[in-house]
């Protein structure tokens, strides 16, 4: 059973920082793209970033202008998602999921973790 889950999440000021992490079970992890999602309230779910298998290559969202690093550990089965500089507009869920692919579609993506809440005050 495939399980993916994240934690890191919290409440922060604005121009802080947070590392996320996503610890995968139950998957090949070294063949999966892992990437980061994140949901404000009455939003749809949004691209944030994605890692390639090992380091060859990855996806930011628009909107993160360099702010974001994501990386992973596949000796540990983990993805991280280090963000800086956070804004108020950055609150969200923020969801770990797996991918066959690299894409930005969430509907690409094969298996979800359950989120981390990410709050940031001005």
């Amino acid at each position: 059973q495939v399980q993916l889950v994240e934690s890191g999440g919290g409440s922060v000021q604005a121009g802080g920082s947070l590392r996320l992490s996503c610890a995968a079970s139950g998957i090949s992890f070294s063949s999966y793209y892992m990437g980061w999602f994140r949901q404000a309230p009455g939003k749809e779910r949004e691209f944030v970033a994605q890692m390639a298998l090992s380091d060859r290559g990855t996806l930011y969202g628009d909107f993160v202008n360099g702010r974001f690093t994501i990386s992973r550990d596949n000796a540990k089965n983990t993805v991280y998602l280090q963000m800086d500089a956070l804004v108020p507009e950055d609150t969200a869920v923020y969801y770990c999921a797996a991918a066959p692919f690299l894409t930005r579609r969430a509907t690409d993506y094969k298996s979800w973790g359950q989120g981390t809440q990410v709050t940031v005050s001005t």
